[in-house]
Formats: structure tokens, sequence, C-alpha cells
């Protein structure tokens, strides 16, 4: 079967090129993928899936039927949206939507899970149950993943796997990583109040900026101080609001941050414990204040029994020597984490870089690009895996 993928895979090659490279010619925002999802479900169709548009706003589902075998249903997840990115990258194919760009790689992501569509499609017979390909929108503002559940394209799935492109690997190569593989990403915003006065006199007022300072040193500080450090936590302040003028002490501060954490149990006493030093460092200098921590996506917990199923098909395909087990997680955030919240599953790094660059830049730069070959790695892998899934009963 394997001989069969790669070569139905070899003849699809040149088709998903094109695939890709019009994808990423015309990048649409988060929410906005409406081409885009009129174009997968193009495909679908013509491959023979039974195809639903409109699930999760503008994601797409397209499903093998295979009612006569296992019931357990295998669903495969690629991601659709584009970046408020321009270009810079000298490319025939670049983008033709000023200030949006295919910088994180989901237009190789979305040409992934339509080659595996088809060739899965062509050997639907012998798979051992339904597989539902899932097309998300916006997974880069962390919320296309939770719209597709609420529209039910999680509902009989009994395992899931994606994919996410990886410049810092070689094209030709797989990455795998068991248990942790992304970061929970939370959002914090933190509202310091004080009492506004003459710059002039400052033990009049109480000065909001200077108490703002002091709590960011102070979160930072408590981190390496309180918090275990085989157990990462990451807190930056990107954002700060505040003040009137040059002349007037500022009586409110808004901070902006984003916490990321890898462990389920660090997550869980973040908020208490970001609110207790915020509260000390404002009782000590006479402010008041407001915390709301918004809980994101959680952390990406691969399953070991799927990830193994991804390695073991990865080698018998490549070679083990072009897969590797990473040692270490991302802090990067990956909604496809919401998934795991109703079936097992797993994601693998598919590498993008080209092996005679000393630089290839990372995601979500400007000139991001992919080495196009890794697009044939990335669907053997997936449309073997899929295969196997039923083999191990």
């Amino acid at each position: 079967m394997l001989i069969r993928i790669k070569d139905l895979a070899a003849k699809l090659a040149p088709r998903l090129i094109e695939i890709r490279r019009h994808i990423h010619s015309h990048p649409e925002l988060s929410g906005q993928e409406y081409q885009t999802a009129a174009f997968v479900a193009g495909v679908l169709s013509s491959s023979g899936l039974h195809v639903q548009e409109g699930i999760g706003k503008t994601g797409v589902i397209g499903e093998l039927q295979n009612t006569k075998l296992s019931e357990r249903l295998l669903a495969i997840r690629t991601d659709m949206d584009a970046l408020p990115i321009q270009e810079s990258a000298d490319l025939e194919y670049a983008s033709r939507a000023a200030g949006v760009m295919h910088a994180c790689g989901h237009d190789v992501h979305t040409t992934v899970g339509l080659g595996t569509a088809m060739i899965l499609a062509q050997i639907a017979e012998e798979l051992g149950g339904k597989v539902r390909f899932l097309f998300q929108p916006a997974e880069e503002i962390s919320q296309g993943a939770n719209w597709m559940v609420k529209d039910g394209a999680m509902e009989n799935v009994s395992a899931i796997l994606g994919v996410h492109v990886f410049p810092s690997i070689p094209a030709g190569s797989i990455g795998v990583r068991y248990g942790a593989l992304t970061a929970a990403a939370d959002e914090l915003e933190i509202l310091i109040i004080g009492e506004s006065g003459h710059g002039a006199r400052p033990h009049e007022a109480i000065d909001a900026i200077w108490v703002a300072a002091q709590v960011i040193t102070a979160l930072q500080q408590a981190i390496s101080r309180t918090q275990n450090p085989l157990r990462p936590v990451v807190l930056s302040i990107g954002k700060i609001n505040g003040g009137r003028a040059h002349n007037v002490i500022a009586d409110k501060v808004q901070l902006l941050g984003t916490v990321r954490s890898l462990h389920p149990e660090t997550r869980a006493h973040l908020p208490n414990w970001i609110e207790n030093i915020v509260a000390s460092v404002c009782r000590a200098y006479g402010a008041s204040y407001q915390v709301n921590y918004r809980q994101g996506v959680p952390s990406v917990q691969n399953d070991y029994a799927l990830t193994q199923l991804l390695q073991s098909a990865a080698e018998e395909a490549w070679s083990s020597d072009r897969v590797q087990v990473l040692p270490e997680p991302s802090l990067g955030a990956e909604d496809f984490s919401m998934y795991l919240e109703h079936a097992p599953g797993s994601m693998f790094r598919l590498g993008v870089g080209y092996k005679e660059r000393i630089i290839n830049h990372p995601l979500h730069h400007p000139q991001f690009e992919v080495d196009e070959s890794a697009i044939i790695t990335g669907v053997v892998t997936m449309a073997y895996a899929a295969y196997k899934y039923w083999q191990q009963g």
C-alpha cells in the first residue's frame, strides 16, 4: 500500500504545486477565507468526497464514507487562514493581496490536506473506516477550531491528526513530539489605577506609570524565583496605554500581555498568582488595580499511540534518518488543542527548510518561503498514517 500511495502522490505532485501556489497567491485573513473555502470545496467534490461548507463560519468538511467496516472515524485537520503581513519574498506566485500573506505555511497545510484526501479517495475501499477532513478557518486568532467544534466537526471522531510546517527542519524530513508540542496561550489585561497630579509634585499624586513599571518588574522577577524552572512560564507585556501629557502624572495605565505555559497544573494557578503580585505592589504604593485573565487555547498534548503511528508511518515511508523525535516543545500556540478535548490526536512537524540555504526565515516573517518538495513528504506521511490507523486494530 505504501508503494501505491507514493505512486499516486508522485502523479499528483504537479497538481499539488499548482494548488499551493494558487492558495499562496490569494491569501485571506482569519474568518474571511471565502475564496479559499470555495476552492477547497471544489477540489474535494471533484475527488468524490461528501462536502459540507460553512462549518465554523468559513470552514469546510470533506468526508470519505465507508460504512462497511470499522465505525471508528479518523479526522485530519488543516488550517486555511493567512496573516496581516506584507510579503517581501520575490516569488512569481507571491501574494496578490496587499498586506496579507501566508507566512505561517497554512497554504502548505491546506495543500497537504487536499492531497491526502485525493489519494485516500482513490484507495477508499482499502481503508478500514471513515475519514473526515477538517479545513479550518481562523487558526491565527485561535478561534476557528472552537467554531468548527461548535458546528459538530468532532461528532463521532475517534482520533485526529494534524500537521504544521517547520522551517528549521529540512524538506524531506518529519518531526514528531511525544507529549507537549505547543504551549497554552492566555491573554492578560492589567489596569493600574492611581491619582493624577502635577508632574512637579509627584508626592501629591499616585503615579500609575511608575506603579505599572513596578508591576512589570515584579512579575518578571517572580517567575524566576517562584515558578518551577522545569515547567516554564513566559509572561510578555506587549502593549502599554497610559498618560495624558508630559507634565501630568498618569492616573490610569493599561497593560496588555500574553502568558504561555506547558503544563495544565501550572496554568491553573497562574491567574491567582498574577493577581496576588499585582495586588501586593499596588497596595505598597497606594494604587488600586483590575486584573482580567482570559484563558485562550490550551497546550497541544500529543497522544502517545497516535504519535507512534505517525513516527512509524514516516519511518517506513522515508527511513528513520529522516524522522526526528523533537526534544523540546514550542511556546507558540495552536488551537489544534481544542480538538484534543474531544478525541485523542497528534500533530507532526513537516520540514520545509531549504537544505542549501544558510538562512531559512522563520514563521511569520515577510520573506518566509518553503521548499515545495515537502508537500509530497507531508501527503505521503499523512495518507499512509491514515491507512495504518485501522491496521493496528
